[in-house]
C-alpha cells in the first residue's frame, strides 16, 4: 500500500480504550502514517441482487418495471466495472455506507463480500463496510424467478459481522455494544467512525423492514469514548452512517434523516466531527449544519445502482484538508474492454439515464393523470419537466439545467399549480433550493 508502514497499532489503541475486548488483540494494522494524504472512495446504496437468485423471466421484468430506477438487471456488471476502476487507481481506502443488498438476501451477500475479498486481494485498497435498513432480518429476501417471487434466506446482525469480519469489524479498535457501530483507524490522522443506525430487531415481527434510523443513548456515550481517544492520539473522526444526518429533502425527510438528528449533531459537534458520509436517500446532495463556530457536512452519495452510477472520492491532505468530488462509473469503456456484444451495455450511460428518466416521467405523469385537471398536452409538458428535474437531482447537477428548467413551458405550467400539492413542493424546492453544485467540497483543515 501507498505510504503505509506494518506497525503494531491495534493493541496500544485498545488499551487506551475500556470495553473494546471484542477487537483482536494480536492483530497486526497497515496504518498510513501521521503527515501522508489519504485517497478515499465512497459508495452506498449498492442494492446487489445475486445473479443466482433470478432468471430474467416474466417475474423478474414485471419487478423491474416497477422499481425505483435501480439497474438491479445490469447490478453485477455495474460492480464488475466499479471494482476494476478500484483496482486500478488503488485508493488507500474504500468506504460503503449500507444497503449492501437488495433486500438482504443472504446469498447477495456473499456473493459482494467476495467482490471486496478481490478488491483488497488486488492490493493497496481497504474495504470499510456499515449496514442498511435493506440488509438485516430484511423479511423481504427473495429469490425472482418464472412467473412468482420466493422466499429466501436473510441475514442476522451476527452474519453480518461474520460475511463481512474482514472489512471493518476484524480491525475495529472499539465496537458499540449496543449495535455493529465500530471505529476503524486506517490512518494516523484520520478514523472511521462506522455507525450502525439501523433499526431491524423487529423487522421479523412486523413483516417489513423499517427504513427510519436512529442513535441509542449507549451509542451516543461510546462515540465520546471514540472521541476522546482520537483526540489522545491527535487524529480526526469521519462518521459515516447510512441514514442522513441532516435533512436533504423538504418531502424526503422522515425515515431518512436520523429520527434523532439534533441530538446527533450536537454529540458530533462535541466530539468534534467535521464530516458526515452518508447514503439511504439515493441523491448527491450536500448540506452544512448551522453551527457557524463547527459546521458538520453531510455528504449524501447517490446510489451506484442508479443513474449515474457515480461515486464519491475524497482526498485528505494534512496541510489543506478535505476534498470530494463525484466520478462516474464507465461501464460502457469496461464492456468495450471485456469485448462484450451488448448493446445496452456498450452505450451504458445513455440507457441508464433513459431508464431512470423514463420511471420518473410515468410516476408523474399517472399522478397528474389522477387529479383529474390538466389536459394530456399540460400531463405531458409537467412530466418532462420534473422527469429532467430529477435526473439532475439525483445526480447533484441542478444548476447546469436550472435555467433551462425555469422557461420551460413544463414549468411555467407548474408554477401556476396547486396539485398534487406534495408534487408541487417537491418540484419548487428543486429549482429555488438546489442553486450549487452538489458533487464537490472543499473542507479547510
Amino acid at each position: 500500500m501507498k505510504g503505509h508502514k506494518k506497525i503494531l497499532y491495534l493493541t496500544a489503541l485498545c488499551a487506551l480504550l475500556t470495553g473494546c475486548s471484542s477487537a483482536s488483540k494480536d492483530a497486526e494494522q497497515a496504518i498510513i502514517e501521521s503527515g501522508n494524504k489519504i485517497s478515499m472512495f465512497v459508495t452506498t446504496d449498492i442494492h446487489y441482487l445475486a445473479e443466482s437468485l433470478h432468471d430474467n423471466g416474466p417475474a423478474y421484468q414485471r419487478y423491474l418495471a416497477t422499481s425505483d430506477g435501480r439497474q438491479l438487471n445490469y447490478v453485477t456488471e455495474i460492480m464488475d466495472a466499479f471494482a476494476e476502476e478500484v483496482e486500478a487507481q488503488k485508493p488507500d481506502i474504500l468506504i460503503v455506507s449500507g444497503d449492501l443488498t437488495n433486500n438482504g438476501e443472504k446469498e447477495s451477500h456473499l456473493k459482494l463480500a467476495e467482490m471486496f475479498g478481490e478488491i483488497e486481494q488486488a492490493g493497496g485498497t481497504r474495504v470499510y463496510v456499515i449496514p442498511g435498513n435493506h440488509d438485516i432480518e430484511n423479511p423481504y429476501a427473495r429469490s425472482i424467478k418464472g412467473e412468482d417471487q420466493y422466499v429466501t434466506d436473510y441475514i442476522s446482525s451476527a452474519d453480518f459481522e461474520t460475511i463481512y469480519g474482514d472489512y471493518g469489524y476484524k480491525e475495529a479498535v472499539s465496537r458499540d455494544k449496543t449495535t455493529l457501530s465500530y471505529l476503524a483507524t486506517p490512518s494516523k490522522d484520520v478514523w472511521l467512525l462506522m455507525l450502525d443506525t439501523n433499526v431491524y430487531k423487529t423487522n421479523i415481527k412486523y413483516g417489513a423492514p423499517a427504513s427510519y434510523g436512529q442513535i441509542g443513548q449507549e451509542t451516543y456515550q461510546w462515540i465520546r469514548e471514540c472521541a476522546k481517544l482520537a483526540k489522545e492520539n491527535n487524529a480526526q473522526m469521519i462518521a459515516v452512517m447510512h441514514h442522513n444526518l441532516l435533512k436533504h429533502s423538504p418531502v424526503l425527510s422522515y425515515g431518512f434523516t436520523l429520527d434523532n438528528y439534533e441530538e446527533a449533531l450536537e454529540v458530533l459537534e462535541e466530539c468534534d466531527v467535521k464530516l458526515a458520509l452518508s447514503g439511504h436517500i439515493h441523491i448527491q446532495d450536500i448540506k452544512r449544519s448551522r453551527n457557524e463556530e463547527h459546521p458538520i457536512y453531510d455528504v449524501v452519495t447517490s446510489s451506484l445502482c442508479t443513474y449515474p452510477q457515480q461515486y464519491g472520492v475524497l482526498e485528505f491532505d494534512p496541510e489543506q484538508g478535505y476534498d470530494y468530488h463525484t466520478t462516474r462509473v464507465d461501464v460502457a469503456s469496461w464492456a468495450k474492454s471485456k469485448n462484450l456484444q451488448n448493446e445496452y451495455l456498450l452505450n451504458f450511460s445513455t440507457n441508464s439515464e433513459k431508464f431512470f428518466a423514463d420511471r420518473a416521467y410515468k410516476r408523474i405523469y399517472n399522478q397528474l393523470t389522477e387529479t383529474g385537471i390538466y389536459t394530456e398536452y399540460e400531463i405531458e409538458l409537467m412530466s418532462d419537466t420534473v422527469s429532467r428535474l430529477n435526473v439532475n437531482y439525483f445526480a447533484g447537477t441542478v444548476p447546469s439545467v436550472r435555467e433551462e428548467i425555469l422557461e420551460s413551458e413544463g414549468y411555467k405550467l407548474w408554477r401556476k399549480a396547486t396539485e398534487p400539492e406534495r408534487m408541487v413542493t417537491y418540484v419548487n424546492s428543486l429549482v429555488f433550493d438546489y442553486k450549487i453544485d452538489n458533487t464537490k467540497l472543499h473542507i479547510s483543515n
